[in-house]
């Protein structure tokens, strides 16, 4: 079943300019943010890792205009938006439940991961002005995601750890745990307990509120997950 889905028109590799076009979108936000802005959180965690690091800062300095509904100059991260698709090609990614079991499905044509993440960000720049700043603070929690593009991130996103479900259908809070610690989620053999509390203390640093990247109920939100995270991994340890 379809829950979210965003159209994202796009120019090609080998044309000599960059653009980017909002399509068709279905984006339900109710109750916030939901299944539409956990799409457009995933669609960060997918594709901004791929873009140059260099341009990350400019990409939540975006979100944060576009919250705030000020005028946005053109071009951004060497993209410029526009309304005519004639001579775009599409991309589309959606949001599915499978079984029970919700699933993100990106289906690339030929497109760099910065107009995947522009078109993202306009998207949530189009949503009623109140309804941006849930949507939006989860697409800038997801930015700071290194794990799998599944169910970990799901869990991650929404806090509802105990309703991950991996793809072999069975409960792996583990596998959540080691996502949201910047380790591979998939390995096998499960981190030492001294490599568990120094992945948790430097991203702490990175949540806490007195820091420049941390504010409000999104901080204590990151440093309950941080905290739930580490004991997960130091039980299993």
């Amino acid at each position: 079943m379809l829950l979210a889905d965003l159209t994202v028109y796009h120019s090609r590799p080998i044309t000599p300019t960059r653009r980017v076009a909002l399509g068709p979108r279905t984006l339900p936000i109710d109750p916030l943010p939901g299944p539409g802005g956990v799409l457009l959180a995933g669609i960060v965690a997918k594709f901004l890792p791929d873009v140059d690091a260099d341009f990350h800062d400019e990409y939540l300095d975006l979100l944060h205009q576009l919250q705030r509904g000020a005028r946005i100059p053109q071009p951004r991260l060497r993209h410029r938006l526009q309304k005519d698709v004639v001579g775009l090609t599409r991309s589309y990614h959606r949001l599915e439940q499978r079984d029970g079991k919700l699933a993100f499905v990106f289906q690339v044509n030929r497109g760099a991961p910065e107009q995947y993440v522009l078109a993202a960000a306009y998207a949530a720049g189009e949503l009623a002005y109140r309804d941006r700043p849930p949507v939006m603070d989860l697409m800038r929690k997801a930015e700071r995601w290194r794990g799998r593009i599944d169910g970990t991130l799901i869990a991650h996103l929404t806090g509802r750890v105990d309703a991950f479900v991996s793809d072999a259908g069975h409960s792996d809070p583990v596998g959540w745990a080691l996502g949201m610690l910047g380790f591979q989620a998939g390995e096998a053999d499960r981190p030492p307990k001294a490599e568990v509390n120094q992945a948790f203390r430097m991203l702490l640093r990175t949540a806490h509120p007195d820091t420049a990247d941390a504010e409000g109920e999104d901080a204590a939100q990151r440093i309950a997950d941080l905290t739930e995270a580490r004991r997960i991994l130091l039980a299993t340890a």
